[in-house]
């Protein structure tokens, strides 16, 4: 396998890592507004079907696995070794836990032992993010103090934090943010031990499929598997849930690995390869699709495989486009694909700085103009990612 290939930067994986995110504040934004159509929405967990909301967080774990090889390569080129590397693994992962249950504990009700309200707690929450994991300049001699300042904050608030009935800060569930970092840590681990054995990745993916159809529940009511068992056991001491996550990202670093394989064949067999893949996951998914229904809530297999499909048919589609060098249209929200955490974390800003001058849409914009005002706010961010990026301020874990 061609492992070189890694060291080099795909701009295809940031335009679907950035489309995908631009869409995530989009979807994300629709509760400001009414009369949005179904087929937009989330589908409820019974409903056999997902609307292009339920697209959305699946394929940004996809395209997440896709970027595992190239990051992992990418240090080892650097000299890295594979302890720094695993150590490099940890930090990520728990940047992500913990940004994801400081988020959490703002959305199911609020109080404060301090007498803040959730809209002060979420402008600092965001503070502190960006003085601990900011991406400062190496010769930046302040930036120990900055973090320490953040982590400070961050302590500040979860000791003041209360829920509505008295209860203290807490991981209920660990968020977006969380369970992306609980798919990256699986898979990047999984990659560092088997890099050099790929199939040994191939038999990763097919075992979480299977652990995902004994675990999840059928179109029946039913579990192939009743009660607890030691894969249950397994899948909740490596926090995967019934792994719809892991399947989703590993599917991605799969994915890479196949393409690298690839890479020396014609441009019109590797293609080919990508449409064969797309149209076997979309098959399998109907297959399956008899005694599953389709849901993301319950993180069903013909769900993860569908999007499967989806997630290889757009990035084969950016993937010429870049070959062709068609990705000037990208230029305009390319922040969003290379400064993807900042862009996530704006919406939290200006919802709050919105509520403090009691500014809300969702009573009078509806229908198309609401979904208008939802892509203007997607762009907005990321042009404030873009703009804070300018002048130094980019998260970066």
């Amino acid at each position: 396998m061609e492992y070189s290939l890694f060291s080099r930067r795909n701009e295809a994986i940031d335009m679907l890592r950035g489309l995908t995110m631009l869409l995530m504040v989009f979807v994300n934004d629709f509760w400001t507004v009414g009369g949005v159509p179904h087929f937009l929405e989330h589908f409820a967990m019974l409903e056999d079907g997902m609307g292009v909301s339920d697209v959305v967080f699946p394929m940004f774990l996809f395209a997440m696995g896709m970027s595992v090889p190239y990051a992992i390569e990418n240090r080892f080129a650097k000299g890295c070794s594979g302890e720094s590397t695993l150590s490099h693994i940890l930090s990520r992962t728990l940047a992500l836990l913990l940004m994801g249950v400081f988020i959490v504990n703002s959305e199911d009700g609020f109080s404060s032992v301090a007498g803040y309200g959730v809209n002060f707690y979420r402008i600092m929450m965001v503070m502190a993010f960006f003085l601990i994991w900011n991406s400062y300049p190496k010769e930046f001699r302040a930036k120990r103090w900055l973090q320490a300042a953040g982590l400070a904050i961050l302590a500040f608030l979860a000791l003041t934090f209360r829920t509505p009935e008295g209860g203290f800060f807490s991981a209920g569930w660990w968020g977006i943010l969380g369970l992306i970092g609980w798919a990256y840590c699986f898979c990047a681990v999984t990659y560092l031990l088997c890099r050099r054995k790929p199939f040994r990745i191939a038999f990763v993916w097919l075992a979480l499929c299977v652990a995902n159809l004994l675990l999840t529940q059928m179109r029946d009511g039913s579990y192939l598997i009743e009660g607890p068992s030691f894969i249950a056991d397994m899948a909740d001491a490596l926090r995967l849930g019934n792994a719809s996550s892991a399947i989703m990202a590993s599917g991605g670093m799969l994915f890479s690995l196949a393409e690298s394989r690839l890479s020396s064949r014609r441009c019109t067999v590797r293609i080919g390869c990508a449409l064969a893949a797309a149209v076997i996951s979309a098959l399998a998914a109907a297959l399956f699709h008899h005694w599953w229904i389709i849901s993301k809530l319950l993180g069903t297999l013909p769900w993860c495989l569908y999007v499967t499909s989806l997630s290889i048919c757009l990035y084969l589609i950016l993937r010429i486009l870049e070959s062709y060098g068609k990705t000037g249209w990208f230029r305009p929200v390319k922040a969003s694909g290379t400064a993807t955490l900042t862009v996530y974390m704006m919406p939290y800003v200006l919802y709050s700085i919105l509520a403090v001058f009691g500014v809300y849409t969702i009573d009078w914009l509806t229908g198309a103009l609401g979904l208008l005002k939802c892509a203007l706010f997607s762009l907005l961010c990321t042009a404030l990612a873009a703009l804070a990026g300018r002048s130094g301020i980019k998260l970066k874990i």
